[in-house]
């Protein structure tokens, strides 16, 4: 009799949707872009929902409108932008339980500093797609009509990328990595030097880190945005020159394992993904095929 009554109850739970519930995925966009673009970011939330019934996706918006949300991509600090978007997942009662993490070009590194400094609610598992987790030297173009604004980008970063005015309030300053002043990026640099380790070992970033599930990198295979484009995959230039670059298994930062990277590899939780074509190109069936798993 016994038996039989937990039978019914594993139905009963069934039928009033007692399996398990999907996982919540918060994506972040990239330079020039907004959370809700329908070419874009809404067209991800769109694909993901329809692969997987129920999930709910948060994408993320900072500021009170697009036309903010796109500029603060390029002026708000993004150390302020962190912070505003600990602040959205810890008041979402979506998330309270987990999610995972997808960023898109800039906010890869962005949603990496989250995991590092926002450890509640937890992030399970994050995803970079074309993220620059090194840190850029160059902005060969902008995406779509933002062009105009990277020309005068690239001005003020040949002018100063490393004085406090720029670094406050030029975002791409922040992840701004130049090889051939080292010294002057570990000193000045407000937000890469900061989460990648430069100045010290933070113990609480790279347990915080260490805590993913997975942590997987995209690299756009013929990438012509990104300088150097290995950056999407943690690595970067030799320091000295700009021509040479190293995988990460060769930077100080993996060997000296300031982040737990290192650890991470041995653990199997970084993954390293190529997919041909240019920044952010890809197909849907390679999202569904390659990304998507990483979400169910």
């Amino acid at each position: 009799m016994a038996a039989i009554r937990a039978a019914v109850l594993v139905l009963l739970g069934l039928c009033l949707g007692g399996a398990a519930a999907a996982i919540p995925l918060v994506i972040w966009h990239g330079m020039g872009d907004s959370c809700c673009n329908p070419q874009s970011m809404g067209y991800i939330k769109k694909i993901v929902e329809n692969k997987i019934p129920g999930i709910y996706v948060l994408s993320l918006k900072i500021g009170s409108n697009l036309i903010q949300d796109m500029e603060n991509s390029f002026f708000m600090n993004v150390n302020d932008q962190v912070r505003e978007v600990c602040s959205q997942l810890a008041k979402d009662p979506h998330v309270k339980g987990g999610y995972n993490a997808m960023g898109f070009s800039q906010g890869g590194q962005f949603l990496r500093a989250v995991a590092q400094r926002c450890p509640s609610p937890p992030m399970l598992n994050l995803i970079s797609i074309g993220g620059q987790h090194q840190g850029v030297y160059g902005l060969p173009r902008c995406p779509g009509e933002s062009s105009h604004i990277c020309d005068w980008i690239r001005k003020t970063l040949d002018l100063g990328a490393y004085t406090q005015a720029v670094q406050e309030h030029l975002v791409q300053a922040e992840y701004w990595h130049d090889p051939l002043k080292e010294e002057d990026y570990r000193k000045n640099s407000i937000f890469l030097a900061d989460i990648n380790q430069e100045r010290g070992v933070n113990e609480t970033y790279k347990k915080n880190l260490m805590a993913l599930k997975k942590f997987v990198m995209v690299k756009f295979l013929n990438d012509t945005m990104v300088d150097p484009p290995i950056s999407e995959w943690f690595g970067f230039y030799k320091s000295g020159q700009a021509k040479e670059t190293i995988p990460l298994k060769e930077t100080s930062l993996y060997l000296e394992d300031r982040l737990g990277l290192q650890e991470m590899d041995k653990a199997g939780k970084l993954v390293f993904l190529g997919v041909k074509g240019d920044h952010l190109h890809f197909s849907e069936e390679w999202f569904y095929s390659t990304i998507l798993p990483f979400l169910q």
